[in-house]
């Protein structure tokens, strides 16, 4: 994704950092620190990325209101370059967190970043080496150990939202909610209701008016 607000020479000396909220992802993510994220977002994600995320995050958890992140400084702590304005190292890897949803620019000079990282969809699990595919089952398998019916189907909805959320059809969501052992009827009904749940930020989306003239959108530039 490209990120217009960068260029060759950096015009900005940093960028306005603050949380993105999200009630499902804050509940159900990881912790870009945490050993999940180490395991398997990482192949995912690249080391650059991730290593961004960490530090993000780390800035968050010290001030939560927001901050201003250095952009030289903080490429150059990460052992990046900033060289080449949107296609140095340091603004890919920026840009490789907004593909990923896991962050999006506000404004000019701002940056909304996610707190926690939401599970791997099934199409990411499955482009991870197939000895990181049986661990991640197993990592899941572990999670949802879980011997009471109500918190099950609750884990369910949780899930199924989440999936939804970072773009995966219907059809899939429940797919995988099947592939994590979750009773069909369960998996149907969490799906049901989680696209109970995503249809009225849709219609309000879809409420708008259309603006005379938009903006093209710009070519992704992501590794």
């Amino acid at each position: 994704m490209s990120l217009p607000l960068i260029d060759d020479p950096l015009p900005l000396d940093a960028l306005r950092v603050s949380a993105w909220p999200d009630p499902v992802i804050d509940r159900l993510g990881h912790d870009p620190r945490s050993p999940y994220v180490e395991l398997f977002w990482l192949g995912i994600l690249g080391p650059s990325t991730t290593w961004l995320m960490r530090r993000l995050a780390a800035g968050l958890e010290q001030w939560p209101e927001g901050y201003d992140l250095p952009l030289a400084d903080t490429a150059k702590s990460l052992g990046l370059g900033t060289k080449g304005g949107k296609h140095s190292p340091f603004v890919r890897a920026l840009g490789r967190a907004c593909q990923f949803k896991l962050a999006q620019v506000c404004g000019a000079d701002g940056l909304a970043v996610r707190r926690k990282l939401p599970p791997l969809t099934a199409h990411q699990v499955r482009r991870l080496p197939v000895p990181l595919q049986d661990r991640h089952q197993a990592w899941i398998e572990a999670e949802l150990r879980v011997p009471d019916p109500e918190e099950r189907r609750r884990r369910a909805r949780s899930l199924a939202l989440s999936l939804l959320e970072v773009g995966e059809d219907a059809a899939s969501t429940e797919r995988q909610l099947h592939h994590w052992r979750f009773h069909p009827a369960i998996a149907h009904e969490a799906v049901a209701w989680a696209r109970q749940q995503l249809r009225p930020a849709a219609a309000a989306v879809t409420a708008l008016p259309t603006p005379a003239v938009e903006r093209a959108a710009e070519p992704s530039d992501a590794a």
